[in-house]
């Protein structure tokens, strides 16, 4: 059997729950210093809250909006050694709400990136597959920027920074180099020629279109960019059977976090976690593409090799329907250290 090369998937990748205080805290217990925090309040409708150490702290986006990023002093102080600080903002610590924090480990300070025409400041992490890059767009087709994992990412998420725009994910999932969806909608997979001016991002750089998703003169982006990883993460797709006996997905590790969304057609970016269930079945759902609180149903088992899908509910699992995943690992099946995944 091959081996998962990161043991501990919590030094990589966490999700960490919190009640908020109204006033200033500290958050510790992730396991390492994010580089990027995506917080979603659960108990009632909000916003999403996405910030990264890149862009830097107090400077947020909202992967359920269009609009521009934000500046929030008392929101995201800090990420810190073992998670991170917020202010009073009641949008991410009001005193009468419960919080999800999904936090990700990049490469700490982000240094210049000249692989590609465009100079980017990158924080990568090769080990887990993930990097964090900003830059300035040019405007010239086929311009290319660079994301510091050293080979291909398996997804790329794109968003302007200065100004209204979608969300555009592309994942190697989907057919092509043109197809995407989009972050914030709901909508099937589109195709855009100028997004990656038709081409397959590369082991060193992502060319980029000329379009305002990718590359409009003086126009402020970020790029997250994933690779997939054994026993770690996994990016990939499934078939739906309409049926609450739903599919099981092979990850090679038992998840710790899922990701889905049907790109066949119209479907919510569905998000699961074990923090907010300990235990099968995984219920309460939240959607990155809207302001919904969490939501408990059946929704899908987490297991020592996969997940299954637990409901015939469309944005999960409608008869013949398409849909991607992202997953990331609680634990591999069998690590370095030869000790095996168990059942939830």
């Amino acid at each position: 059997m091959a081996y998962a090369t990161i043991n501990k998937p919590s030094d990589h990748f966490n999700t960490k729950l919190y009640s908020g205080t109204n006033s200033p805290q500290s958050l510790t217990g992730v396991g390492f210093q994010p580089d990027w925090t995506w917080i979603k309040v659960r108990n009632i409708a909000d916003n999403h809250y996405l910030y990264d150490s890149v862009r830097g702290a107090t400077k947020f986006l909202n992967s359920d909006l269009t609009a521009v990023e934000g500046t929030l002093a008392n929101g995201l102080t800090s990420f810190d050694s073992d998670g991170f600080s917020l202010g009073d903002s009641g949008s991410t610590n009001n005193s009468s709400n419960t919080f999800v924090s999904w936090n990700w480990l990049a490469g700490g300070a982000a240094s210049s990136n000249t692989d590609g025409t465009i100079t980017t400041q990158v924080s990568a992490n090769t080990t887990n597959g993930f990097s964090i890059a900003t830059y300035t767009g040019n405007g010239s087709n086929g311009a290319t920027v660079g994301h510091g994992l050293g080979a291909s990412p398996d997804v790329v998420i794109l968003r302007r920074r200065n100004g209204t725009e979608a969300w555009p994910v592309w994942t190697s999932s989907l057919a092509g180099n043109t197809s995407y969806l989009r972050l914030n909608d709901t909508v099937a997979a589109a195709t855009a020629t100028d997004l990656f001016n038709s081409t397959t991002p590369g082991s060193s750089v992502v060319t980029l279109g000329t379009g305002g998703f990718s590359n409009t003169n003086t126009w402020t982006y970020v790029m997250y960019c994933m690779k997939e990883v054994k026993g770690y993460s996994k990016f990939g797709s499934y078939t739906g059977n309409g049926n609450a006996d739903g599919p099981f997905i092979y990850t090679g590790f038992k998840p710790s976090f899922v990701m889905v969304k049907k790109y066949s057609g119209t479907g919510h970016w569905m998000m699961m976690d074990n923090a907010r269930n300990t235990f099968n079945e995984i219920g309460e759902r939240l959607k990155a593409n809207a302001t919904d609180a969490g939501a408990d149903n059946s929704y899908q088992d987490h297991l020592s090799n996969g997940f299954k899908i637990r409901t015939n509910a469309d944005s999960w699992n409608g008869s013949g329907a398409n849909y991607i995943y992202m997953a990331f690992a609680e634990a591999p099946l069998v690590g370095t250290n030869n000790i095996p995944a168990t059942a939830r």
